[in-house]
């Protein structure tokens, strides 16, 4: 038990206390009065000390009552109470998790309990929360004292701070009080390093002594870089942390992981969604939907397909259910029944595609629809959207000396016109503007000359075997063998790709600039080995080693990168027909305007306002991250690109954002939490335990006994 106001408590009592004492120490003072008889004269014998201004104290049961009754007073005035099972540490930090599997509507359930409540997981992690903030320990009346200090951070695929280390429980409700769900998923890593970097720097006492072993000075040191340990964790969440296990904290570092939500809790929801135009007949659209099913039983659901607001089809899928971690025998023991019970069970998974013609693009959405609508517990991951941009066949320019398997892959792909050049002839030709009427241009192991270096003029271009301005050789170095560790599998043109097995006989050093807009897509031992360079008007894709000295050619993943790499190319660097999928909440939204384009705005979805957007001098522009799944649109006066909408002078283009996580989706609540390699079990948001306020007890309790006080009082004076 602790006591918040002591102090103030302490001096109410020294000057209460000894004031009533003294009221009974104190004679009574009489006055003469004429009486008829002399039957009370025993009675004014017995306080004939009136006389004198003190009595001696006798045995009182009514300044007994009054004492105990001023002690409960004093004691409630020192704020007596009990806390939870929270130990005290020299800083607290509140995380909570505001990912999209917090806006499940089973925050309020009993955990053994069948009927989902009304409450998110977010407003029971905020409720429990301030029963964090409400047992923190106050400074004493004077300031002196130990005080509790807090910090609240709301994450989820981003950490933020809400407010910082404070003992102003004020400012911690009302931060705790403004966090609000997004429909990100959830990484802790970045919380925990954002939580560490506000920590104070860690202190060590420098101890001097003499030869006798005396302490001649002590001074405290502050250790630069290195943060103080100790400090007290709490972690609210449902647990669906997928990057928990390679989250850090110290060593010194307490931890309480508090739960909320079911572990039972069951979802069904749209984890992917692919639009595809087939390359031999743009007008053919396959439109693939993967779902999920959490749910111990298989699951009836509508699956409705919208384009441009419009239904278009509707079909109905049965979802298998998900199926346990490991099958035990008769035979498992109950440890193996117990490690069976923890580990979490494999969604099942189905896919529906659609397939129809059309020309034209548009936004094509599809929502589910359960048999009991009122049993889906997360709304967030039952619509996905995509943009679909309109059949279009591309003109492409190669300009090569002559490579069979190249020429071989364009030749499969359905473009309007392939043109080959030679350098010359593509210097003369670009010499007189016959150039432009190219979507996409190739440079095959040649680069024209820029202000006399390798560069690219403006345009879209796939470079093989070169390496444009302003990307270059690290000086000293000559190309080697390498081959391909990793790649961006979200990026439109590297994702149905497998390189695992690329290998090159020359790959140079390459040195990417800070400010040479240039985006790594593929990694090998030796540096980049793909990269994406944007400019202001110009776009490529660059593939620095020669594809004649490599694997690749025999892989069919080579064509699929040429086709993939010309379709993202020519239609507007990939704004459309493949972004939507890349685009989800907690990343940001970028793209590039076309130079010269006024009043940019962004409005944003569910009617949530609009935004002014600069774009930066080569027109690109940032917003972000972004919180909300749904249609994006931006809007600007100027030129318009491939599969904008114009209006009169104003151009709108529109992203589409999706949640399509399975981790996320899966909402049933982690009863286990592993962080750096210790497993933390969890502590249920309803079985918390947080200050119990005494002193309204107390002040029943002097209040029942002061009515005591009033009754033997009243007895004593009228019986």
């Amino acid at each position: 038990m602790t006591w918040l106001t002591p102090t103030i408590a302490a001096i109410a009592a020294a000057i209460a206390v000894p004031s009533l004492i003294i009221l009974y120490f104190l004679k009574l003072r009489r006055r003469d009065v004429e009486i008829s008889t002399t039957l009370l004269w025993k009675k004014t014998i017995q306080d004939i000390q009136a006389n004198a201004p003190f009595q001696r104290l006798r045995r009182n049961i009514l300044l007994l009552l009054q004492l105990i009754v001023l002690g409960g007073v004093l004691a409630a005035v020192a704020q007596p109470q009990v806390h939870g099972e929270i130990s005290a540490g020299k800083q607290r930090v509140i995380l909570i998790d505001r990912s999209a599997s917090m806006a499940s509507t089973d925050g309020d359930a009993d955990h053994t309990g069948s009927q989902a409540g009304a409450m998110t997981r977010l407003a029971k992690a905020k409720e429990s929360a301030l029963k964090l903030v409400d047992s923190l320990r106050e400074p004493g009346v004077l300031g002196t004292g130990v005080a509790d200090q807090a910090m609240v951070i709301a994450f989820d695929t981003t950490a933020e701070v809400r407010q910082q280390f404070t003992g102003d429980k004020a400012q911690l409700r009302a931060a705790i009080g403004s966090i609000e769900v997004s429909d990100a998923p959830s990484l802790l890593s970045e919380a925990l390093r954002l939580a560490r970097a506000h920590l104070p720097e860690k202190t060590m006492t420098d101890v001097v002594k003499d030869e006798a072993g005396n302490v001649i000075s002590e001074q405290n040191i502050t250790v630069e870089g290195v943060k103080a340990g100790g400090a007290t964790i709490h972690l609210y969440s449902d647990g669906r942390l997928p990057d928990a296990e390679q989250a850090i904290t110290s060593a010194e570092d307490e931890v309480t992981f508090v739960q909320v939500g079911r572990t039972d809790a069951a979802n069904v929801g749209i984890t992917a969604m692919r639009a595809d135009r087939a390359f031999d007949s743009p007008v053919d659209i396959s439109l693939y939907v993967g779902l999920q099913n959490t749910g111990r039983a298989a699951q009836d659901v509508e699956l409705e397909l919208l384009i441009d607001g419009v239904t278009a089809r509707v079909t109905t899928i049965t979802v298998p259910p998900a199926s346990a971690p490991v099958e035990l025998t008769d035979e498992a023991d109950d440890d193996a029944r117990a490690l069976a019970a923890a580990l979490p069970w494999r969604p099942g998974v189905t896919g529906r595609t659609f397939e129809f013609q059309r020309n034209e693009g548009g936004v094509f959405a599809v929502q589910i629809r359960a048999a009991d609508e009122g049993a889906d517990l997360l709304p967030v991951d039952n619509r996905a959207w995509m943009i679909v941009p309109p059949a279009r066949q591309l003109s492409v320019a190669l300009v090569s000396t002559g490579n069979l398997f190249l020429i071989t892959a364009l030749e499969g792909l359905p473009l309007a016109r392939l043109v080959q050049f030679t350098p010359e002839q593509y210097s003369a030709s670009a010499a007189r503007g016959e150039m432009d009427g190219f979507d996409v241009v190739i440079f095959d192991g040649w680069l024209p000359t820029i202000d006399g270096r390798p560069g690219l003029p403006p345009g879209r271009f796939l470079v093989l075997g070169g390496l444009p301005a302003p990307l270059g050789e690290a000086a000293g170095t000559e190309p080697g063998p390498a081959m391909i560790l990793d790649w961006r599998r979200d990026h439109q043109v590297m994702r149905l790709l497998l390189l695992d097995k690329l290998q090159m006989l020359k790959l140079p050093d390459i040195v990417v600039p800070e400010d040479s807009g240039a985006t790594v897509l593929a990694e090998a031992d030796r540096g980049p080995a793909i990269l994406e360079l944007a400019g202001a008007q110009t776009r490529a894709l660059v593939v620095p080693f020669d594809i004649g000295q490599s694997t690749w050619p025999l892989d069919v993943s080579f064509v699929v990168f040429v086709g993939a790499g010309v379709n993202y190319l020519g239609q507007e660097g990939g704004v459309f027909g493949g972004s939507g999928d890349a685009l989800r909440p907690g990343s940001v939204l970028t793209d590039r305007r076309p130079i010269g384009a006024k009043g940019v705005q962004l409005e944003m979805p569910w009617g949530e306002g609009r935004a002014s957007v600069q774009p930066a001098t080569d027109g690109r522009i940032a917003f972000g991250p972004i919180r909300r799944a749904g249609l994006y649109e931006v809007s600007w006066t100027g030129q318009a690109g491939a599969g904008d909408t114009v209006d009169g002078s104003e151009v709108t283009r529109v992203y589409a954002a999706n949640l399509l996580d399975p981790g996320e989706s899966d909402i049933a609540a982690a009863p286990l939490l592993r962080i750096t390699g210790e497993a933390i079990a969890a502590e249920s948001a309803e079985e918390t335990r947080a200050v119990i306020r005494l002193w309204p007890w107390v002040i029943l309790a002097a209040l029942a006994v002061l009515m005591l006080e009033w009754f033997i009082y009243n007895r004593k004076v009228h019986f």
